[in-house]
């Protein structure tokens, strides 16, 4: 049972690295300024980054730099990680109550307002933990996806509760243990051979941390289903399949919600049709279609 004490993280020495474990008697990390800087970061990117889909100016170039820049803001400043900071904020909820819940818990709900009029463009290329997995999956090798497209679905729902049940009865937070912030901060240690491990099945598996344990995604995928700009097809589709044999979640078919959307451009690279697929708001000639 959740006894109401604050809980504290011990530094525990693994090996070559140190890493904290949730305890009882200290306040969790919030975001600090220098941590606020990569979520500023990423509200504004997210307006830019739909205004540039938009207006059919964001290339592959504006990809790649985006990617690389949320990248680097992970490992220099670890942020802007919004799944992380949502597992320890659960975690230290009963302690937490005042400013910097209440901050925390705005930006977030900032967040989720972008994605529902926008679409998911901070999980496809603002989250650092999201980037490194997009990148590693480009690598050239065998890909593999899961053999019921609701399976991820069901699984990362499950861990979502699992981690608020952890983190609200027993001030756990469980993605601490996933190794993201010794990935990131470089630090040797039996967390960050987790994430490794993590990192590595996504080069066959499409943002394995993203699609079966993150709870923002959870979140996100809520709201970006009913997002008012996403990507659509238009009268222009000769339904030829290739864009839905290319979408890494299967979510490019007509009648997909694009919730798990991921704004990869992966459809549309591989779209023959120019003005096939377009990204915004639906049209009058959709009527009902998505």
């Amino acid at each position: 049972m959740h006894t109401g004490r604050i809980p504290v993280y011990h530094h525990i020495d693994e090996g070559a690295g140190e890493i904290d474990i949730p305890g009882e008697n200290m306040p969790g990390p919030g975001p600090n300024t220098i941590q606020l800087v990569g979520i500023a970061y990423g509200i504004l990117f997210v307006i830019v980054g739909a205004f540039l889909w938009r207006s059919g100016r964001f290339s592959r170039t504006v990809k790649y730099a985006l990617l690389l820049v949320t990248i680097l803001l992970g490992f220099l400043i670890f942020s802007p990680m919004l799944p992380y900071m949502f597992g320890e904020l659960v975690a230290s909820a009963d302690s937490r109550v005042g400013a910097t819940l209440l901050g925390a818990a705005f930006g977030m709900v900032l967040f989720f307002v972008l994605t529902f009029l926008f679409g998911r463009h901070f999980c496809g290329y603002l989250c650092p933990i999201g980037a490194v997995q997009e990148v590693a999956y480009l690598v050239p090798v065998p890909k593999v996806r899961p053999p019921w497209k609701v399976l991820p679905v069901i699984v990362r729902a499950a861990v979502f509760l699992l981690i608020l049940g952890a983190g609200l009865v027993y001030s756990i937070s469980i993605l601490h243990y996933l190794g993201i912030r010794q990935f990131f901060t470089l630090t040797v240690s039996a967390g960050f051979l987790v994430f490794s491990v993590l990192l590595i099945i996504s080069l066959f598996l499409y943002r394995p941390f993203c699609r079966f344990i993150c709870p923002l995604g959870a979140i996100f995928q809520v709201f970006a289903t009913p997002a008012r700009w996403k990507i659509r097809r238009t009268d222009a589709c000769i339904e030829c399949g290739k864009c839905e044999n290319a979408c890494p979640t299967s979510e490019a078919g007509r009648e997909d919600t694009k919730g798990e959307c991921y704004l990869c451009r992966r459809c549309m690279d591989a779209c023959p049709v120019e003005g096939a697929l377009v990204y915004g708001g639906k049209t009058r000639q959709e009527g009902t279609e998505r």
